[in-house]
């Protein structure tokens, strides 16, 4: 059964940063697509970052480019989303999300279908 568990998420001013993580488990590392997702309130959910083990590829929404790095650590089986220069706009509660098949990022981030989820973790940037 996977299980994702995300952590990290804060109170952060405009401009500061945040690391979340996300701890996985029951899922083969030989081919899956894994991200990160966003929820503000009253807004449908997005992708932010995702990654693809089957060709290598990584997506970020253009609200995040070049502010988000997604990363990962297949020895602690351990997603990341290193986010710098935050923005209020940025706030809302971010889930982790991994589906088991080959595909890329992008269409992982994009629809992700028959993803399982994590519980989310909420991120606020407020002065």
């Amino acid at each position: 059964q996977v299980q994702l568990v995300e952590s990290g998420g804060g109170l952060v001013q405009p401009g500061g940063s945040l690391r979340l993580s996300c701890a996985g488990s029951g899922f083969t590392l030989d081919y899956y697509a894994i991200g990160w997702f966003r929820q503000a309130p009253g807004k449908e959910r997005e992708g932010v970052s995702c990654i693809s083990s089957s060709d290598g590829s990584t997506y970020y929404a253009d609200s995040v480019k070049g502010r988000f790095t997604i990363s990962r650590d297949n020895t602690k089986n351990t997603l990341y989303l290193h986010m710098n220069s935050l923005k209020p706009e940025d706030t809302g509660v971010y889930y982790c999300a991994v589906r088991q098949a080959i595909t890329t990022a992008q269409a992982m981030c994009m629809k992700p279908q028959f993803a399982s989820w994590g519980q989310g973790t909420q991120v606020t940037v407020s002065s």
